[in-house]
């Protein structure tokens, strides 16, 4: 297999899938499984570049959310009966916050319970962070079909805001060791916040302006019919495709509404980029091909998300576990194993040119 870049929206494709299956599940077994393997996966394929960095500084947010997760059930979570370990100091709240509490007992069922959630919250964190670190914001957007131009030059600034925000973090900190100023803790966490937002906005408006000169969006001329119905057509599968990833990802939703409205939202939006693809001006130069190296990673996403939607209906109770009273979660062999073929491509892709390593 000769040494190339994989798809970009190949890797996008694959890390939602992971995110998606990490809505599915409060395991903390399988929420960990699910970060070592995109950890795995980053590792194994993540180009030398300064965007492909931020995974780190994903994994560190998704920590800190955990931290205020557990502090939120402290002060003003749902007391959960079971083994108390300590008592904060409580007030009476009106009746309009039923369901709030402030203070009173804090058990260690109510603890763990916080600390899956906000596990789940990391884990997505995580997965995003895998996409960043995998796929080029730039050959994204140069990938996106003519109709989602502008869209895909707001997405592109957004998403490189984060990578231009962890590499101007490293460069504050490195110039701020050479003055011999604080870089750690909240002495140096105090000197980095309002560089390093200047220099990531600064960056990413750069891009903008950049995008702009040279004619992103611009579009030919359609007739007016042609374009309602592609209006129409892009509306009614936006709409389809949200209610389709609701009826997926919700397991209290109706039965049988998830995968037909995701059926019908995809051909809708397929049929909206056919028709507006008329409207394009330009062309490509070097594509990224997609051959079966992709085909494989987005099948090993998708895979995950199946598997856990099908253990879902099984044994529900394996992926959601309940801590009151606390039990020591089971560990359901088929989420595990489907959560180990989201690894296969670090295996099964292509290695990365010599210049990007």
């Amino acid at each position: 297999m000769n040494p190339r870049s994989l798809h970009p929206l190949a890797w996008w494709l694959w890390a939602l899938a992971l995110g998606a299956a990490a809505l599915r599940t409060t395991n903390p077994f399988l929420l960990g499984l699910l970060v070592a393997v995109a950890w795995l996966v980053v590792a194994a394929r993540h180009p030398n570049a300064p965007w492909a960095r931020s995974f780190g500084s994903f994994v560190r947010l998704g920590v800190a959310v955990m931290v205020v997760r557990l502090l939120l059930q402290v002060l003003f979570g749902l007391r959960l009966p079971g083994h108390v370990l300590f008592t904060l100091p409580s007030a009476d709240l009106p009746h309009w916050a039923a369901g709030v509490t402030l203070g009173g007992p804090v058990t260690s069922e109510a603890l763990v319970s916080a600390f899956s959630e906000g596990l789940q919250l990391a884990a997505l964190l995580a997965c995003v962070g895998a996409a960043n670190s995998l796929a080029s914001p730039y050959r994204l957007l140069r990938s996106m079909p003519a109709v989602l131009y502008e869209l895909g030059v707001v997405v592109t600034i957004a998403l490189s805001f984060a990578p231009q925000a962890a590499l101007s973090a490293q460069r504050v900190r490195d110039a701020r060791r050479l003055r011999g100023r604080p870089h750690r803790g909240l002495a140096g966490l105090r000197g980095l916040a309002v560089p390093v937002l200047e220099t990531a906005l600064e960056r990413s408006l750069q891009l903008a302006a950049s995008m702009d000169s040279r004619g992103y969006g611009r579009r030919a001329a359609v007739l007016d019919g042609r374009r309602r119905l592609t209006q129409a057509a892009g509306l009614i599968g936006a709409l389809a495709l949200t209610i389709g990833v609701y009826g997926v990802l919700d397991e209290a939703a109706p039965g049988g509404l998830g995968i037909p409205m995701l059926v019908v939202g995809l051909v809708s939006l397929v049929a909206s980029l056919i028709l507006t693809s008329a409207r394009s001006t330009r062309t490509r130069y070097r594509p990224d091909p997609w051959r079966w190296p992709e085909w494989g990673t987005v099948v090993a996403g998708v895979a995950v998300l199946a598997v856990l939607v099908v253990a879902a209906n099984v044994d529900g109770d394996a992926l959601r576990p309940a801590y009151s009273p606390l039990t020591v979660p089971a560990l359901p062999l088929l989420p595990i194993v489907g959560v180990l073929i989201a690894g296969l491509p670090a295996l099964l892709t292509p290695r990365l040119p010599e210049d990007r390593l």
